[in-house]
């Protein structure tokens, strides 16, 4: 060896030590995460997901492994070899966002991102439903991504429970854990059955997740989860509108009327959802009642009011 190359390894270890002593040094000066009053007031203090498998994570492979582990637990029987090839960018050498949620869907579950909150966190490990988050290990101008999954928490030791690398149920403290994953906009999801929502999640992001899923697995495949969106948010007119198209994507008439009839009682300026009523309600012979629906859907400024004015040229 050389003693150019025998510095050059010596500088190399040297930046590696020291970047690892400043990562060290910002988590320690990150104070622990605070939940909001109403989460202080409802959540556990502990919680723990059991049979959650892990699989140890080789050299930039911890977006697979990470997958495999939240595929498993939902009954989805998926190795990590097969997912290396569907996930992982040797360019990056690691794995990126969309890669990971749109290989959970390949899959047939639906990943829903959360909302960057702590509280959001250990509300879905309080249900039940184990986290793949997003860590990065160095500092931000020299990052080292990480996945890991999230399976439990000790509110009152601030600890949280995460399968990580090589370690199953790796012990990390709220605060260093935190700023982790901050560096990452504190990005994280779940992957959930069609069916099933995540406790923490808002109508805008599930409507988002599951409008994703069903470009990937069709109407027939989404329809539970929309179904399940209406049963949380009723008033949600843009969930009973893509009920409504799911159902008539699967050639329930009547269940498409019902859920477009819904959309606009929710929203009376819903230009779309007064269109599809109207050619709904026509296709099933109700003239009368079509009509009013096109009627409406024509009086209504922008996009669609050209098409519901030819619709009612038929009459």
């Amino acid at each position: 060896m050389t003693a150019r190359r025998f510095r050059q390894l010596l500088n190399a270890r040297f930046a590696g030590v020291l970047l690892s002593a400043l990562s060290m040094m910002l988590a320690g000066c990150a104070t622990s995460p605070q939940l909001a009053d109403a989460t202080e007031a409802s959540l556990p203090m502990r919680a723990n997901i059991e049979g959650v498998p892990f699989h140890a994570q080789q050299e930039y492979q911890c977006g697979p492994a990470s997958l495999a582990m939240v595929l498993n637990s939902q009954g989805v029987d998926v190795a990590v070899d097969t997912l290396i090839p569907q996930v992982f960018i040797p360019d990056r050498e690691g794995s990126v966002q969309p890669e990971m949620l749109a290989t959970t869907r390949r899959h047939g579950l639906i990943p829903y991102v959360l909302n960057n909150s702590f509280d959001a966190l250990l509300i879905e490990i309080a249900a039940g439903h184990p986290v793949v988050v997003m860590q990065n290990l160095a500092l931000p101008a020299w990052p080292m991504w990480h996945y890991a999954v999230a399976i439990g928490y000790d509110r009152e030791a601030e600890e949280l429970i995460l399968h990580s690398g090589e370690e199953p149920e790796r012990i990390e403290s709220f605060r260093r854990f935190d700023a982790t994953w901050a560096r990452s906009d504190r990005w994280a999801f779940v992957a959930l059955p069609a069916g099933q929502l995540p406790e923490a999640i808002g109508a805008y992001r599930a409507l988002d997740a599951i409008a994703s899923f069903e470009q990937v697995q069709g109407a027939q495949a989404a329809l539970p989860a929309w179904e399940a969106l209406v049963s949380r948010f009723p008033t949600s007119a843009m969930g009973h509108f893509a009920l409504g198209n799911a159902r008539h994507g699967i050639g329930d008439m009547p269940g498409a009327i019902d859920a477009f009839r819904e959309a606009v009682h929710h929203d009376d300026e819903f230009a779309v959802a007064w269109l599809n009523l109207g050619l709904s309600l026509k296709n099933q012979g109700s003239d009368e009642e079509a009509q009013r629906a096109l009627s409406r859907a024509a009086d209504i400024p922008g996009q669609w009011q050209a098409q519901a004015q030819e619709a009612l040229k038929t009459y």
